[in-house]
């Protein structure tokens, strides 16, 4: 999608805050637009930031299997990227001002994106872009209506690497993203690549 492109050609010479001096790559995003359906994270990680590309370290991968359970793929049916596109030094929480800084870029990739669904990876894109008092312990996988998309989140893969016991709860809210989707965004899953069905 050219709009998308020229926005990324931009982004790649992004100086807005100092996360510009430590960063290797900028990362932009990746997938299919114009779906209807996006997933958004909080910044990137080592490999991210080595590679230019989000989710591809071990909570990426993480979370492309679990996707693959309910019938998507960002080669095939959704969008990802992250609240920031320069990794915060040693993985930490993006701050504030990063936060302020980067948003103008969202901003864009979401109005050519024009998402049905966002599905927000992690406490800290939710605080950002649901309710700035989001509880991801209390209130992952319920939905939200915000500017006419259908919002939720779910824990994001890193925490569930790190405690593999809230994954039981994941796989539900999954299944529910599954029949978000479907009734959203008809004919996104193919039937016949689910493993995981509702």
């Amino acid at each position: 999608m050219a709009e998308l492109e020229a926005i990324r050609q931009r982004c790649l010479g992004c100086s807005g805050c100092g996360l510009k001096d430590t960063r290797h790559n900028v990362v932009f995003g990746e997938g299919v637009p114009g779906t209807g359906l996006v997933f958004i994270g909080e910044g990137p990680g080592e490999q991210e930031d080595m590679t230019g590309r989000p989710f591809v370290g071990p909570a990426g991968q993480l979370l492309d299997d679990m996707l693959s359970l309910i019938g998507l793929s960002r080669e095939k049916n959704f969008y990802i990227c992250n609240m920031v596109k320069c990794r915060p030094p040693k993985n930490r929480d993006p701050r504030p001002e990063e936060l302020a800084s980067c948003m103008p870029w969202l901003r864009e990739q979401l109005e050519v994106l024009d998402p049905k669904i966002i599905v927000c990876l992690g406490r800290i894109s939710a605080q950002a872009l649901i309710r700035e008092d989001y509880r991801i312990t209390r209130e992952h996988g319920t939905w939200v209506q915000k500017d006419g998309v259908s919002m939720t989140a779910i824990y994001h893969p890193s925490a569930l690497l790190r405690d593999p016991f809230r994954r039981p709860e994941t796989f539900v809210d999954l299944k529910n993203i599954q029949r978000r989707v479907m009734e959203l965004c008809p004919g996104l899953i193919d039937p016949d690549s689910l493993r995981y069905s509702s």
